[in-house]
């Protein structure tokens, strides 16, 4: 049971919510195409805080998404939280971006990869079943054709993130589901959040540092 002030800045998407026992009680974001998050995520913080009615010295803890995603967003987003932190002496709680992504989709049957477009052909990515359980972990890869095949031959695999746009011009198969036009949002941040402070899973806000997963596959220059 708690008041969890949540943000997420990995992509595009300027998202900040508050939410109380893991559902969303006010929710600012600015998905537009460019950045905006230097200029407006203070700017939201405080409004949520107006719009809801709570002080800042009420809530329980801060939760922020961790990556992977932009450098300079979850930048900006990490080190603000961190300063709330410390200001209000709060715990902070992290969340997998493509965690809360892939929470964006309820499922029966199949598979969910939330991915966020990375250089070129390249993506983050991970695999989760109908029940938002792991599959394979975060990984950054290089799209072909041959893809997620083997997953295709046996299953509905649903695609969400800005990293559809680029999979779906490759991957042309009749299981491949794209869920196009979704970024990752401070809004399934709440659940997450939740679940992570009655566990007291949280970090060290002096040492925690954004999940940049900068390593990548190099491709071999053409002869």
């Amino acid at each position: 049971m708690a008041l969890v002030l949540n943000i997420e800045t990995a992509t595009t998407n300027c998202s900040v919510s508050l939410s109380k026992d893991g559902e969303t009680l006010v929710l600012k974001e600015d998905n537009s195409s460019g950045y905006s998050h230097a200029e407006t995520l203070h700017l939201f913080i405080d409004e949520v805080f107006k719009i809801s009615e709570i002080k800042p010295t009420e809530i329980d803890a801060i939760a922020v998404s961790k990556g992977p995603g932009s450098y300079t967003g979850l930048r900006i987003g990490v080190s603000s939280a961190k300063g709330l932190c410390f200001a209000l002496n709060k715990p902070l709680i992290a969340i997998s971006t493509l965690v809360s992504l892939a929470h964006q989709l309820q499922i029966d049957n199949g598979l969910i990869i939330p991915m966020l477009d990375a250089r070129r052909m390249e993506v983050y990515s991970a695999i989760y079943n109908s029940k938002l359980e792991l599959v394979r972990g975060i990984e950054a890869e290089i799209l072909t054709e041959e893809s997620y095949n083997e997953l295709l031959k046996t299953n509905k695999v649903y695609f969400i993130g800005n990293g559809v746009e680029k999979t779906k011009g490759l991957i042309q198969h009749p299981n491949a589901i794209y869920v196009e036009g979704k970024l990752p949002s401070a809004n399934e941040m709440a659940l997450l959040a939740e679940q992570k402070y009655k566990k007291s899973d949280t970090e060290d806000v002096a040492y925690f540092e954004p999940y940049y997963l900068k390593d990548f596959v190099a491709l071999k220059k053409k002869n």
